[in-house]
């Protein structure tokens, strides 16, 4: 059968089309704000790991990023037509500028920057989680905006940072931006294996990294021991996941023992981390865009409790929402179930505002339920 000339035209216009898009696609992810993948020397010690198997790093229980029965298209219908109407705010979030220059040293406190980024002062050392700074958790500018309100530090608000803590790659937590900003106060950068890639491609010395395997500990300083621990996520910046390996922190200053909680699913290495390490003054975890579609990879409100029960947490701090809307669920349910899981557990909950800062030694402060009465 011939094929007109007008068909044939047709054709080569969406071959040149595909062809366009395609380049446009790889171009686009040449930029720096991509990062790198583990090659050489990294990437053999990578191999090493009892956690890297056929390519890529593994969760310790077989994890699937999307729950049984669910597919890309169960997740499009309920993107598009079965979102919470409330999945952003309409009102401004009430935050707090502190004045994180000029603090009282001799303070232990926490400064919660939305989301899961948030700094730490503890007996002397100043400290920085996850920090995403840019205003939007993508690598589009105009994607997964902030929400009014909750973007209102910037890289020149921060003093000196003796370490800074990444809990893994994805856009939400690694903000290239913030980080290339931040980069002349940061001392060190304490990561997963595979992560050190990217911050080594931003201009950061070799030794400026630390990047550790699960199930490791490096001495910081006197009094100052980091342990990275296990969690059930994933990771990746493109198409190729799990290069890089997500952990969380066990962090034992001179005075103080605090749980610092990446991503993760349920599973026991919450329980083996509590044997381990507990008891613990502070376990920050997340709590917020989570989904019965990929429960694996994410807290459910209702596993709150019991994470803090197995990590043997004295107060509970939960992180990963409250600026970002990645799940479907109502912007303000998280802090709204989370409250009132540990109070019926009487569990110590902290809910401080964006900027608030937290008196960590302070057991007796209290924090307003300042999520109410928002649209």
């Amino acid at each position: 059968m011939k094929i007109s000339k007008s068909i044939k035209i047709i054709m080569y216009i969406l071959i040149a089309i595909i062809v366009l898009l395609v380049f446009s696609v790889v171009v686009f992810m040449q930029q720096p704000q991509f990062g790198k993948l583990p090659a050489g020397e990294r990437l053999e010690r990578i191999k090493k790991s009892p956690n890297y198997r056929d390519g890529a790093f593994q969760n310790q229980s077989p994890t699937k990023i999307m729950s049984e029965g669910v597919s890309f298209f169960t997740i499009m219908k309920e993107s598009l037509f079965e979102k919470s109407k409330r999945v952003k705010p309409v009102d401004e979030i009430p935050s707090v500028k502190t004045d994180l220059l000029h603090l009282d040293k001799n303070e232990d406190l926490l400064v919660w920057l939305g989301h899961s980024s948030y700094f730490m002062q503890i007996d002397g050392k100043k400290m920085l989680v996850d920090p995403v700074l840019s205003g939007y958790a993508s690598p589009l500018s105009f994607s997964i905006k902030a929400f009014k309100g909750t973007n209102n530090y910037t890289p020149e608000d921060f003093p000196e940072i003796d370490y800074l803590f990444i809990s893994h790659d994805h856009w939400d937590h690694l903000d290239y931006n913030a980080i290339n900003k931040l980069k002349p106060k940061i001392k060190k950068v304490i990561c997963g294996l595979g992560t050190g890639a990217h911050f080594e491609s931003w201009g950061f010395p070799k030794e400026m990294i630390i990047e550790k395997d699960w199930n490791e500990e490096e001495i910081l300083e006197l009094g100052f021991i980091v342990y990275t621990v296990p969690v059930r996520h994933f990771s990746g910046r493109g198409f190729k996941r799990n290069q890089a390996l997500w952990i969380s922190f066990v962090l034992q200053t001179p005075s103080m023992k605090i749980y610092i909680g990446g991503d993760s699913g349920y599973d026991k290495h919450f329980a083996e981390i509590g044997k381990t390490f507990g008891p613990l003054d502070l376990a920050i975890i997340e709590n917020g865009q989570y989904n019965k579609n990929w429960k694996h990879v994410h807290l459910l409100p209702e596993e709150i409790v019991k994470v803090a029960n197995d990590l043997n947490a004295k107060r509970l701090f939960t992180v990963h929402s409250s600026k970002f809307a990645l799940g479907n669920h109502a912007w303000n349910e998280p802090l709204v179930r989370a409250f009132e899981n540990t109070q019926k557990a009487n569990i110590p909950l902290i809910t401080p505002k964006i900027g608030e800062v937290v008196l960590l030694k302070d057991i007796t402060q209290q924090f307003d339920q300042w999520w109410k009465g928002i649209n």
